[in-house]
C-alpha cells in the first residue's frame, strides 16, 4: 500500500501519526510533500521515518490513496498538477472545508474516485469525529480503505455531501467551542481564588465525566441536566444565569454561522475559479 499526503500541516501530521501508532500503515508506505517548507519536511522524515519529496512522480506514482490537505486557496493549482497521476486504483481524499465533489471532479477527472472528509483537530489524539462522503466512482474496496484510514483518528460516519457544511459547523469547529467554554471556566476559577493547576484538573475531569455520562446513559442531555438541577440549588442558580444571557441561543447561532461560513467559502472558491477561466 502507498498513501501520499499533499500538504503536511497539522491535520496531515495527525493522520500520519495515528496511522503509524495504530500500525495501519508502515512508515515506508507513507509519502508526504508541502509547498516549500523544507524544514517541516525534514522534521516529518526524522520524527516518523516516512518518505518526503518534492518530486510529484515519486510522490504520486502508484499511490493507493492521495490525501489532499493544502490550503483552499492553493487547491486549483495543486489539483492540476496532480491530475496526470490519478488512475483507477487511486482514491483521492480531500479534507478541505467547502471544496465540493463536483469541483474536485472537474479539476481531476470525472472518472476519478474522490472522497470528501471532515475530521477535526482531535484527530491528533485519535478522537476526531469525522464525516465522510463518496462520489459514485469510489469502489467498495476504496470505501473500506478510506474508512479504515480515517478510523485511525477517531469515529467515522458516512453522510450525504449536502450535510458536510452543517457537520463542519458542528463537529469540525466543535473543539474550539469546548475550549472557549473551558477558557471561561478557568477565568471564573481564577476570580474565585482557585489555583490554575487545580482548576484545570477539576474542569478536565468534569468534562470527561459528563462525556462518559452522555456515552453510557440512554438519557437525553436535557434529562441529565435536570437530574443535577435541584430546585433552589447551586446548579439551578448557575443555569438561570445562562438562560438569562441566552447562552443556548448563542451556541445555536454560533454553529449555524460556522456552517453557513463553510458553505460560503465553498461558493467563493468556486466562483473565483469560474471567473478566472
Amino acid at each position: 500500500m502507498k498513501i501520499s499526503f499533499i500538504g503536511a500541516g497539522s491535520m496531515a501530521e495527525a493522520i500520519i501519526t495515528r496511522l503509524i501508532e495504530t500500525k495501519i500503515c508502515h512508515q515506508d508506505e507513507i509519502y508526504a510533500t508541502n509547498r516549500n517548507n523544507k524544514e517541516k519536511m525534514a522534521e516529518l522524515e526524522r520524527r516518523y521515518g516516512i518518505h518526503t519529496t518534492y518530486n510529484l512522480e515519486e510522490l504520486l506514482q502508484d499511490a493507493n490513496m492521495i490525501v489532499f490537505a493544502v490550503k483552499p486557496k492553493d487547491a486549483d493549482a495543486v489539483l492540476q498538477k496532480v491530475r496526470p497521476f490519478i488512475n483507477d486504483n487511486t482514491v483521492f481524499v480531500s479534507v478541505l472545508a467547502g471544496i465540493s465533489l463536483h469541483f474536485l471532479e472537474e479539476r481531476l477527472n470525472t472518472g476519478s474516485s474522490i472522497v470528501r472528509a471532515m475530521p477535526n483537530t482531535s484527530a491528533s489524539v485519535g478522537k476526531s469525529a469525522t464525516a465522510i462522503t463518496f462520489n459514485s466512482n469510489v469502489t467498495v474496496k476504496q470505501m473500506q480503505l478510506t474508512q479504515d484510514i480515517l478510523a485511525a483518528v477517531g469515529m467515522t460516519t458516512v453522510v450525504e455531501e449536502n450535510q458536510l457544511d452543517a457537520i463542519t459547523g458542528l463537529a469540525g469547529s466543535g473543539p474550539a467551542y469546548i475550549y472557549y467554554l473551558v477558557e471561561a471556566m478557568e477565568q471564573s476559577a481564577k476570580e474565585l481564588g482557585l489555583e490554575a493547576d487545580l482548576a484545570k484538573k477539576l474542569i478536565i475531569q468534569t468534562l470527561s465525566g459528563a462525556t462518559e455520562m452522555l456515552l453510557s446513559s440512554k438519557k437525553e442531555a436535557a434529562d441529565l441536566r435536570f437530574e443535577v438541577t435541584s430546585p433552589g440549588g447551586t446548579t439551578e442558580a448557575g443555569i438561570q444565569v445562562l438562560q438569562q444571557k441566552a447562552v443556548k441561543e448563542a451556541v445555536i447561532e454560533c454553529i449555524k454561522t460556522a456552517a453557513n461560513q463553510a458553505k460560503e467559502l465553498g461558493k467563493l472558491h468556486e466562483s473565483r475559479h469560474i471567473n478566472s477561466l
